[in-house]
């Protein structure tokens, strides 16, 4: 048998921008060939995942320890282009405030230069037993802030 290390996509961090490849698969599709509407949102959501690994949180262990995690409050997106089969594409992340048990996350879908989609997505740190909002740790909240943009 040969020994595979084979690890999964972890994206980059640039210039306080966080971006996350996707390629873009037949079960992405729907019967018109172009990706289905939902799954830009789905795309978004594992960028937003790999953005807090790379931040160095940890979302299964403050599951299990802190009993916290991030939930959508709200999602706006706007469909500007299609992205069809196999197209290669970049799923961008970055804060653009936060709150106490809150942060805005901005994204942008592209193909090379092309922005397909953008989305404002704000997220709720919550205490998953009491189904209420749980303050952000301060360390996290120093590692998003330096994500937002200065003005």
């Amino acid at each position: 048998m040969i020994e595979l290390n084979v690890l999964p996509a972890n994206g980059v961090i640039k210039n306080n921008v966080f971006a996350y490849p996707v390629r873009v698969y037949y079960e992405d599709t729907d019967a018109g060939g172009i990706v289905y509407y939902a799954n830009y949102l789905k795309f978004a959501e594992r960028a937003r995942t790999e953005f807090l690994r790379a931040l160095g949180v940890c979302q299964q262990e403050n599951l299990e320890t802190e009993k916290t995690g991030f939930v959508v409050r709200s999602c706006s997106i706007e469909y500007l282009k299609s992205a069809v089969l196999d197209d290669a594409l970049c799923v961008t992340c970055q804060i653009s405030e936060t709150g106490a048990a809150s942060a805005v996350v901005v994204q942008e879908i592209r193909r090379d230069d092309e922005v397909l989609a953008t989305l404002e997505v704000k997220v709720i740190h919550m205490n998953i037993a009491t189904h209420r909002p749980a303050k952000i740790s301060k360390d996290m909240l120093d590692k998003f802030q330096q994500f937002i943009p200065q003005k």
